[in-house]
């Protein structure tokens, strides 16, 4: 016997509305409601949707955001250094002003924008940790 899927029923649930996952997402609102806010702290979650009730434990985005936003912006950043580096050849300092305040940018202001939405990603494909199924011997 397989255990429940601790990702609220999506189909079943009454209280849920008609929310797009990206608008939720990019939103940083509730995956359900859309108007709860889904984050206390820069990256820290609220345990509950204040709007809807929605228990936030289900949660586990891992590092799939962080992943997607280093691979982003090291594209951006390592595209326009070497367009720069090949037609101006600037001094090495240079590099250092230019380059370090773009990765700042291009990786912490997508950061929570990219968590939001995979959660409600997550939540709108119940997706949960896989689950060994126990088969009967024939």
């Amino acid at each position: 016997m397989t255990e429940p899927s601790p990702v609220p029923a999506v189909q079943n649930d009454p209280d849920r509305q008609k929310v797009s996952p990206f608008v939720a997402g990019l939103t940083c609102r509730c995956p359900r409601c859309g108007k709860g806010k889904l984050f206390s702290g820069f990256l820290s979650l609220k345990p509950r949707c204040e709007n809807c009730g929605l228990d936030y434990a289900f949660i586990d985005s891992g590092d799939g955001p962080a992943v997607f936003i280093i691979m982003i912006a090291g594209f951006i950043v390592v595209s326009a250094a070497l367009v720069v580096e090949v037609k101006y050849q600037p001094p090495f300092w240079v590099h250092a002003m230019l380059w370090l305040p773009l990765i700042a940018v291009t990786t912490l202001l997508p950061l929570r924008p990219m968590k939001a939405l995979l959660i409600a990603l997550q939540y709108h494909h119940r997706a949960a940790e896989g689950q060994l199924v126990k088969r009967n011997p024939q």
